[in-house]
Formats: C-alpha cells, structure tokens, sequence
C-alpha cells in the first residue's frame, strides 16, 4: 500500500477511529480530534464502515467509474490489430479515427509498443546427444598476439606493437561430455583447420571416443576441399550451422566466452608464448576438475566411460 506523504490516516488509523466511536463511546468530534482529521472526514468513514464493514476502510481506486470521452473499445481492437501487423503510429492514423498520441496510449497499455514485443521470443533450443562420439562441435576465435603487457594493464599508451598479427584458436567440444580441446594456428585457412582437426581427432582417440558427426558453422576453412576431404577419409559426416544463427553451434559458443573470460583475458601474459602454454592446463582444469552447470555440476571427464579414463592413465 502506497499512502501519500500528506495522509493523516492509514486503514488501521481509520479502524481505531471508528473503534473509539462505536466501541469506546467517544463523540465523532472528539474522535477526530484525536486522529488529527476533520469532522467530515471522520464521519465519511463511519459511513463506509456501515455500509461496507472492514473492507470500507481501504483505500479505493481514483478512476472514475464513468469516462465519456474514452476511446471505444470497437477502435482500441482496430488500434490493436493494425499495431500487431507493424504498422506506425501516423500510418493507424490514417486509418483510424484516433490520434496518434492515443494510439500511442492504447499500444503501451496492451504491451505492443515495442518492436520486440510482437514477435516471441524463440524457444531454447537445448539438444543432446545419448553418447560421446556422436558429435563434435568446432569453432574459431582470432585473438590478437601480446609482444608485450598492453596499456589496460600498464597504463602506458606509448609502446604499441603495431602489425604485430592475429592467432586463431581452433576449439572443439563434443556434445554429450562436453569435454574440450583447442589448439593454436597462425591463420584460419582450410590447412590449419586440418592441422587442428587432427590434432582433436588424436585427443579424443587417447580418451577411447571416436566422433560420427561434425558440426561447424559456413567459414571459409571449412567449406575447402581440403576439409572435406579430410572429414571423408575420418569418416564423419559434416554439418553445417543454420547461417547468421550461433545458437545452434551453442556448446562451441559457450566454450568460446568461457575461455575468454577463465583463459586469454584471465590474467596478463608477457607474450603470446605465454598464454599458449596456459591453454593446455586450463583445458585440464576445464575437463578434469570444473563443475559444469548442465552436467549437475561434475567434470566434464564424468561423462566419459570409466573404461576409457584408466585405461589412458594404465
């Protein structure tokens, strides 16, 4: 309940008005007295405590019961479907005989004042695969290479490696364990996403899983024919991401923004050296030791048969 600053009296100051006039005999104005309020008032709530009991005593809405000059509801439906076909304030305007201001009112009380509150928001799109092996996602990100410590950490502008180039982390992820791997190439070009696809393939061989599908999205690299000859001769059938729609590559992406944040930009590395030898052991960290949300809070390594995970340490 919002009471303004200027309120004499709450519901529970009123019930105690009323108290002290029938219960404790007092007069209405000496009632009135007391709470501080006018005679007029006090008996304005001994009457609706007579005529409607404790509920009288809260507080009632300041819309007036009737509005003669309020748009008809036949024109507030027209409003209402010309808003959810997209259409502009001015273009109902000119088809409906309201002004755009009210237009304006109508839209923003039922909601569709906004653009994105025509269209519903798309369903998750959560899939997993029974087992691991049956898909591997793959992603690139392009990091800029450290000749030094940058100015967001020294605070000294001056020294710039200008030219000094980009690497590519080539990620993989596989779908059912969501154990990862990622090596680090000088480009993005179909041979280097071979290297890093072998190189995924040969990791995930030492933990016992061989993969059946491959998911990437429309780059380049993997559009080559020496790609997909590659794939071929592993024997994995290559899919590819619905184009300008990251959410089906999900896993790759969440992989992407946790390396981020726990990996390249966690700390500040000396040189690009540096924060490639501490991929390998957050990569360890991330699949023998971090709890995962969407596995129940277990290792990724949990998820990959027991079999397998003695048999590369036997």
């Amino acid at each position: 309940m919002n009471l303004h600053k200027h309120a004499r009296l709450s519901p529970r100051g009123r019930a105690l008005l009323v108290d002290r006039v029938l219960v404790h005999g007092l007069r209405v104005e000496e009632a009135a007295h007391a709470a501080g309020v006018s005679v007029r008032t006090a008996y304005k709530w001994l009457k609706r405590f007579r005529e409607e009991g404790q509920a009288g005593l809260a507080d009632r809405t300041s819309r007036p019961h009737t509005c003669p000059y309020a748009t008809a509801p036949a024109l507030v439906e027209q409003v209402l479907a010309r808003g959810r076909s997209r259409q502009t304030y001015r273009q109902i305007a000119q088809q409906v005989p309201v002004a755009p201001s009210t237009i304006a009112r109508v839209l923003r009380r039922a909601g569709l004042h906004r653009l994105a509150e025509l269209e519903p928001a798309t369903p998750e799109n959560r899939y997993e695969y029974a087992r691991p092996g049956q898909l591997l996602h793959l992603d690139i990100k392009k990091l800029g290479r450290i000749g030094s410590p940058g100015h967001r950490v020294t605070g000294d502008r001056s020294h710039r490696h200008r030219g000094i180039g980009w690497e590519y982390v080539h990620r993989a992820i596989d779908d059912h364990s969501r154990v990862a791997f990622g090596s680090i190439e000088s480009d993005e070009r179909g041979i280097s996403a071979c290297k890093a696809l072998i190189r995924t393939v040969r990791y995930y061989r030492g933990l016992g899983v061989h993969f059946e599908k491959l998911l990437t999205d429309n780059g380049a690299c993997y559009k080559s024919r020496r790609f997909r000859r590659l794939v071929r001769r592993l024997g994995m059938r290559h899919l590819r991401t619905r184009p300008y729609t990251p959410r089906t590559n999900g896993k790759a992406e969440r992989l992407v923004q946790t390396s981020l944040r726990e990996w390249a930009y966690a700390c500040s590395y000396d040189n690009s050296e540096q924060r490639a030898n501490a991929l390998t052991h957050w990569l360890h960290h991330y699949n023998w030791h971090r709890p995962h949300a969407s596995l129940g809070y277990k290792p990724p390594i949990s998820r990959i048969p027991l079999n397998n995970v003695l048999g590369l340490h036997s």
